[in-house]
């Protein structure tokens, strides 16, 4: 088709101003719905409402961004459902470092709304959950098959900016930060296509984006990173949602027992005491769901000596460590630890949603509270004031 003119246009749906070119092909004008789920080689600039957090411990501020299109083997997401996890509430307080300011956010579901060069593992219009760990397929750890924590990440040291070094968002003229190279607290986000996801286009995404992060993360902790046996006992200390979704896990691998421990703080060394005292010298298996150290030297002291399994599950405070009496493992211990279950997340998401979709768990027990967007900083609050599980933003 000949191109013979083009011009600017702008549409407002809702809240999201689209910009884009408006073409007029020979014998054909492009509608608003095509252009909307343009593939590639439009380089439209989408205006949108995100969660901006420009000051450590400061509320979130709702502000309008603009969100560049996606460059070569990037996706753009027009997000429908995002989770609050404690790790979001981590970085606002500092307790994970990372670069401000800064759009959070990492377990979420959405539709494609365009794609760069490149692209073959998705399509405009597909439902895709965001995968904080990506998987690359390519480096040591993608083709070990045991780890998943691709080498390709930005967990470890964050940059807060995709691979190619740069950002595709800007506020008030200034660029502002990814997360883990997600940043789901906006209406479209633009990811690397290495950390996204294809899933079943029947999947409720104001359910399955738990599978983004908590669900996936405490599930995978049980079946795959302990590998709970039939008939064991297991211990779990914290019952947010990733400690209930350990439960799930260590119920699905066919636990007898399964003793659960909350936060309070002052009754760990007892809560130890109580588990030994039941479980025989100590459990098969124990989790620490929480992130606080006396939490993981209190989950490891209560599997047994001999034989027990301890697994961080929590993400810690940064630079903080630990001195630990290597006696404690010498003795038969295992300690270990795995970021989202265990699980490589490009192969595992699609098939987790397939079995929740098969109803081989259900979601519905962690999801407590869903607000919309704008309200971010409430559903915030009730997860400090321990009044929710898992609170889920909609767009």
């Amino acid at each position: 088709m000949q191109l013979l003119a083009s011009t600017l246009a702008v549409f407002r749906t809702d809240d999201t101003v689209v910009e884009y070119p408006s073409i007029m092909l020979k014998g054909f004008e492009a509608s608003k719905q095509q252009v909307h789920i343009n593939s590639t080689g439009w380089n439209h600039v989408i205006k949108c409402k995100a969660a901006v957090l420009w000051q450590l411990n400061k509320p979130f501020s709702i502000e309008e961004v603009e969100v560049a299109p996606p460059k070569a083997h990037e996706v753009r997401i027009k997000m429908v459902a995002t989770g609050i996890c404690r790790s979001d509430d981590h970085a606002v307080t500092g307790s994970i470092a990372v670069p401000l300011p800064v759009i959070l956010g990492h377990e979420a579901a959405g539709i494609v709304e365009s794609i760069g060069e490149g692209v073959t593992t998705v399509k405009p219009g597909d439902k895709v959950i965001p995968l904080f760990t990506p998987q690359c397929g390519k480096c040591r750890i993608c083709k070990h098959p045991e780890s998943n924590f691709c080498l390709i990440n930005d967990l470890g040291k964050p940059k807060g900016m995709l691979l190619d070094g740069t950002s595709r968002f800007t506020c008030k003229g200034k660029p502002i930060h990814h997360f883990i190279g997600t940043s789901t607290f906006s209406q479209y986000t633009v990811v690397d296509e290495i950390a996204v996801a294809k899933i079943d286009a029947a999947a409720p995404l104001e359910k399955v984006c738990l599978i983004g992060c908590g669900f996936s993360t405490g599930y995978g902790s049980a079946v795959k990173v302990a590998k709970v046996t039939p008939g064991s006992t297991c211990a779990v200390f914290g019952l947010g949602g990733v400690g209930l979704s350990v439960i799930m896990g260590c119920k699905a691998a066919g636990a007898s027992r399964i003793i659960a421990v909350d936060i309070n703080k002052d009754k760990f060394p007892k809560a130890k005491e109580v588990i030994q005292e039941i479980s025989d010298g100590g459990v098969d298996f124990s989790f620490e769901v929480i992130g606080r150290l006396d939490t993981v030297v209190a989950a490891l002291l209560s599997c047994h000596g001999a034989c027990g399994t301890s697994v961080i599950v929590g993400v810690p405070p940064d630079s903080q460590s630990l001195t630990v009496n290597p006696m404690l493992l010498l003795s038969g211990r295992t300690w270990k630890g795995a970021i989202f279950g265990g699980f490589k997340s490009k192969d595992s998401v699609p098939k987790l949603v397939a079995d929740f979709m098969a109803k081989k768990f259900s979601l519905d027990p962690l999801i407590t509270n869903v607000l919309p967007f704008e309200k971010i900083n409430e559903g915030f609050d009730l997860l400090r004031s321990g009044k929710s599980i898992r609170t889920i933003l909609t767009f």
